[in-house]
């Protein structure tokens, strides 16, 4: 059950991908979520909005007792939902520990970062890529 109505306790939890970084805070409250000060209902396209308010649905009651403001900074558009939505199925497995299994299995990127990175750029060449060569006549 949510132990967390019970202590008055604030959680944190932290997101990334990319170069996007989220910090979610979560209090006691009615089941707002709050992104960059703007309301989860507020935010466009639709596809983003969905995609961060999927840990939510998942969690389902749990959810519905917490108050998240998310901060997010970093990166593109895609990055910045991601870490997002890493960061509040983070704040909502601290509030209740039998969500990690659900999360878990629904989708690993929920809890885990993915350590990808671009690779950096090579000297001399640091305009077209770190791989791209220059072209050559085969004739």
């Amino acid at each position: 059950m949510l132990n967390l109505a019970k202590k008055k306790t604030n959680v944190h939890g932290v997101g990334k991908r990319k170069k996007a970084i989220a910090r979610a805070f979560g209090k006691p409250g009615t089941g707002k979520v709050y992104v960059n000060n703007k309301l989860l209902d507020t935010i466009h396209p639709e596809l983003i909005r969905m995609m961060i308010g999927e840990p939510m649905i998942l969690a389902g009651s749990t959810a519905k007792k917490l108050d998240i403001e998310v901060k997010v900074n970093g990166g593109g558009v895609w990055g910045q939902a991601t870490a997002a939505r890493q960061s509040i199925a983070e704040i909502l497995v601290q509030s209740d520990k039998n969500l990690k299994e659900k999360f878990l299995s629904y989708d690993r990127s929920l809890l885990k970062a993915d350590p990808r990175r671009t690779e950096p750029h090579k000297p001399s060449r640091s305009r077209a890529g770190p791989r791209r060569h220059k072209q050559r006549s085969k004739r």
